[in-house]
Formats: structure tokens, C-alpha cells, sequence
């Protein structure tokens, strides 16, 4: 249901200040029209994910968009100008040369996407990174666990520090960014236990998928939780409708009444004076005339 009156603009510091306060509703949106509904819906954060890489492009990683196509998509969810927060993700490569070439990159999502925000995959290893980018005054979202752009060093899509040390490093690299300064961090793909210790050692929230439910927040991706596809699901997906399967529905119905002639009817057609019509017939060209006409 769409909400009854404006909210309020949703920002990097009211997202920090949400800590341990009503959950982070966070959802993906690739586009105008599905920003408009996100927005609509409540949403307090948009993330222009790279997983259009998947949804939208239909790669099979989220390694195959670069900052151009990031940009141009985080540019028309910014054109929506939703009261939510408007997160751009940086994609692979826009970020691990150096810092200096992130930095520039980060103003270009800003400057040319309209990104109010910006999420970068990676813990302590990014740090330098991170910081470059906080200094340039650009809020920055964490990302860590089950990292999409690592997925050929992780050896695929796997759920992130279920051994012991693992899921002390990954603690670890969560305190780390929020010492840097990052407003918030989202938690793919970890044990709900220790997506829960995060929460609870980290002064900035954290928003899940595929962590359980005790982080600050949840974030899904627009096309799972509205069924827009039929491809694989991950265990931690709800999805809420079907609408692949409504839109094939009366696409074909569409297609039926073209089929049988009975659309346009006649109150779906535009028509001329009776005036005009009849100067029309009376002087319709003949012969070459006609054909040119």
C-alpha cells in the first residue's frame, strides 16, 4: 500500500542513528519504475545492487558490469528522487587498483549516478580504500561475508565463517570498518550467530541476507522477493508474489485479442471530425500521388 502522506528524506546519518531502533528496510531497484515502487512501498534504502549483473542483464556473475552501467542505472533510480536512501554499489575493479582511483570513481557515482551513498565490498583489506572515500565526504556502506565480486575466490557462492577463526576474522574485519567510519554494513551469507555478535560489537547497524534475523536490518533483492524470474532462489529468499507469472498472463491475453482483431475497439482508437474526414476521402490521392502519400 502506497504511503498516505511524504516522509522524510532518508540519509547516511539517519541510517547510523537507526541503530538497535525499528529495522532497516532495504530492497534493490535498478531502474525508475521499480525505484518508484520501492519507494512507495517504504523502503529506506535503495541499493543500486551490481546484482543487475544477474536480474536485469542476465549475466551469471556480478563481475561483468563496470561503472558505466552502474552509473547509468543508479542515475535513473536517482531521477525517482525517492525519499529513501539512494546506495550505489561500486562494482569490481572500481575500487582495487588504488585509492586514488576509487576516490575518482566514488565522485563519479556521485556526480554522474546521483548516489547518495556508495557500498564497498571487503573488510581490512579495503580500509585505505574506505577511508580514501570517507575523506572525499562520500558516505560508505561495508559489505562483508559472502562477498558476490570474490566469488571466484571463494570457490562460488558459499556461506562465509562457519568455522571458528573464520567468523573471528570476520568480526574482526566488521569492528574494523566501523572504527573507519562506515554508517552501516550489510552481512551476506554468514551463521545467523555470528551475524548476531556483529550487531552487538559494532556501533553502526547492520542489515542481513543471509544472516538470521538479529541484524538492525534485512535487504532482499527486488526481482526475488517479487518473483520476476523462475531461476534459483537461495534458502534465505521470501518471495511475496508472482509476478512473472501475471505478466506472461495477460501479455497473452494481449497478444489473444491482437490475434482475433478484437483490440483496438473502437473507444480505443482516435477518430477525426466527420469535417475533416470527408474533405479527406473527398481529396485522397490517386496513383503515384498516393504513393507518396
Amino acid at each position: 500500500m502506497e504511503n498516505a502522506t511524504p516522509r522524510k528524506k532518508v540519509t547516511a546519518p539517519s541510517i547510523l542513528a537507526a541503530k538497535g531502533g525499528p529495522k532497516i528496510k532495504m530492497v534493490t531497484a535498478y531502474d525508475y519504475p521499480t525505484a518508484v515502487i520501492a519507494d512507495r512501498a517504504g523502503a529506506d534504502i535503495i541499493l543500486v545492487g551490481d546484482s543487475l549483473a544477474n536480474v536485469v542483464l542476465g549475466h551469471d556473475d556480478t563481475l561483468s558490469v563496470d561503472l558505466d552501467v552502474m552509473i547509468h542505472h543508479t542515475a535513473a533510480v536517482s531521477r525517482a528522487n525517492p525519499a529513501a536512501l539512494v546506495l550505489g554499489d561500486m562494482p569490481w575493479l572500481s575500487y582495487h587498483v588504488s585509492t586514488a582511483d576509487a576516490v575518482a570513481n566514488a565522485g563519479r557515482m556521485v556526480r554522474k549516478g546521483g548516489a547518495e551513498a556508495l557500498k564497498v565490498e571487503g573488510g581490512r583489506k579495503r580500509l585505505d580504500v574506505i577511508k580514501g572515500i570517507l575523506d572525499a565526504e562520500i558516505p560508505v556502506m561495508g559489505h562483508l561475508g559472502l562477498t558476490p565480486q570474490s566469488v571466484h575466490a571463494m570457490g562460488g557462492y558459499k556461506v562465509q565463517g562457519k568455522a571458528t577463526e573464520a567468523a573471528r576474522d570476520l568480526i574482526r574485519d566488521a569492528i574494523a570498518l566501523a572504527d573507519a567510519g562506515v554508517f552501516a554494513m550489510v552481512l551476506e551469507g554468514v551463521p545467523s550467530l555470528v551475524a548476531e555478535i556483529i550487531t552487538k560489537e559494532v556501533s553502526v547497524p547492520t542489515v542481513g541476507i543471509g544472516a538470521g534475523s538479529h541484524t538492525d536490518g534485512q535487504v532482499l533483492v527486488f526481482h526475488d522477493v517479487l518473483g520476476l524470474h523462475d531461476g534459483h532462489l537461495p534458502k534465505f529468499v521470501r518471495q511475496y508474489a508472482r509476478l512473472q507469472d501475471g505478466a506472461i498472463d495477460a501479455l497473452s491475453e494481449f497478444f489473444a485479442d491482437v490475434e482475433k482483431g478484437t483490440f483496438p475497439l473502437d473507444d480505443e482508437t482516435y477518430s477525426m471530425s466527420e469535417e475533416a474526414a470527408r474533405a479527406l476521402l473527398r481529396d485522397e490521392p490517386r496513383g503515384d500521388a498516393f504513393d507518396a502519400f
